[in-house]
């Protein structure tokens, strides 16, 4: 057996359903060759002669997959919260990605994100960069060397943006192959992503073109999708022939089960049924949504009609990394929603809202966010003795409490990816 074959020993919580997650107290947590092989409250002698890592009384929980963060946007995080969308892009946004031709600027940015982003709960990520090449596949490499697995794009965009960070047509297509065939082969864990930023700055014939490249090299494909009314309105201004967002997209073929569209607050019954009919992943992400103004995505529709939906964090309109966060704040505002707007759609639970953040996103990268037997072994090892109690908890009640209070004295003592431990560092 390689490094990758061993036994974690502690409490292991996982979701087995929405609406369910599995606790085994003091249980045997099994990764053969990167996989895991079940979860057992005794060691089963085939697996005794793996190498056990005894995490005493600490949770074991999946890795979290963040499947929408924008990695150039990390550096002016928890600024500029008092504005809205559109205003927000021009006066805190494109100025910041435009710093990214700047290659010594990019290798700052970039050591900061990716280092944080190693050190968080995150063990997969869909990533944005820039329109800039160079400072794309420097953020490529910060991110192979972290030892998550990731997605990262190269932004395309041709109108509707600052003269310093828009391509002609032309330009971002050729830019778009020249750093495919420039990354092609050259990573173990990080590969490219079409990333079209949205219609409103991307052409039909750019859409076109990139839809091209994405079937050529069988690539999946990131955007955004109706996150505030002004853009919904823009887009039925510049693609009038289109009879939702949605269609601005799926009109090129650029739908489906390995394309993740952000926000979807305002997708309406045609976008809905198209998304869902299509496979495409829906990334909820409610910290931004609020802080933007954006709205709230009625993220219990989606799970009602089967629809793939994660979670995203969405630096800078989020504020930080961390999923628990992510997970908290999408559980509020769907009570928010529910009181104050539909009161037909139930709140999301704690434990639908770890379904999201593991097996939810998780599922865009293949066999993620679950320890049933058969899925690529992504996992936490928490640490809650710092978050002081009286009271004796159960292991589901200590980890509700950690998506709560993860930044109270919770600490993230190990981390796999895959099966590999990933290096936290002091």
């Amino acid at each position: 057996m390689d490094a990758t074959s061993f036994v974690l020993k502690g409490n292991v919580c996982y979701s087995v359903s929405p609406q369910e997650a599995s606790c085994t107290a003091g249980g045997y947590l099994v990764c053969v060759e990167g996989k895991s092989a079940g979860v057992f409250a005794e060691l089963p002698e085939r697996f005794a002669s793996l190498p056990v890592i005894d995490c005493g009384d600490q949770l074991i929980v999946p890795g979290m997959s963040d499947i929408h963060v924008h990695a150039p946007q990390y550096a002016f995080r928890g600024l500029g919260m008092d504005l809205e969308l559109i205003d927000w892009l021009n006066t805190r946004t494109f100025p910041e990605e435009a710093r990214y031709a700047d290659l010594a600027y990019a290798e700052r940015a970039y050591s900061i994100f990716a280092d944080d982003l190693r050190r968080s709960a995150t063990t997969r990520a869909v990533v944005f960069g820039t329109l800039h090449v160079p400072a794309t596949e420097l953020l490529m490499d910060k991110l192979e060397a972290t030892g998550l697995i990731t997605y990262v794009g190269k932004v395309n965009m041709d109108r509707n943006s600052p003269d310093s960070l828009v391509e002609t047509s032309e330009q971002s297509a050729e830019a778009t192959r020249t750093w495919i065939a420039d990354v092609a082969g050259r990573y173990e864990r990080t590969r490219p992503i079409i990333t079209p930023r949205f219609t409103p700055s991307v052409t039909d014939d750019l859409m076109a073109e990139l839809s091209r490249i994405r079937a050529e090299f069988d690539l999946p494909v990131q955007s955004h999708l109706s996150e505030n009314l002004s853009e919904v309105e823009w887009v039925h201004e510049l693609c009038p022939w289109s009879s939702c967002y949605g269609d601005a997209y799926d009109h090129f073929g650029m739908l489906g089960p390995a394309t993740v569209m952000a926000h979807c607050v305002y997708s309406d019954n045609e976008e809905t049924e198209l998304l869902r009919r299509t496979g495409t992943y829906v990334a909820h992400c409610p910290q931004s949504n609020a802080q933007l103004a954006s709205g709230i995505a009625p993220i219990r529709r989606y799970l009602d009609l089967g629809m793939n939906v994660g979670l995203g964090t969405d630096v800078a309109g989020g504020a930080d990394l961390s999923m628990f966060r992510c997970m908290a704040d999408a559980v509020a505002v769907s009570k928010l929603r529910w009181r104050l707007v539909d009161q037909e759609l139930a709140p999301l639970t704690t434990q639908e809202a770890l379904w999201l953040a593991t097996v939810g996103g998780g599922s865009f990268f293949g066999k993620v966010g679950s320890f049933a037997e058969g899925y690529e072994l992504d996992a936490l090892v928490l640490d809650d003795s710092g978050i002081r109690t009286p009271r004796e908890l159960s292991d589901w009640e200590r980890v509700e409490r950690y998506v709560y209070l993860a930044e109270e004295g919770g600490r993230i003592a190990r981390k796999f990816v895959a099966g590999r431990e990933v290096e936290l560092g002091a």
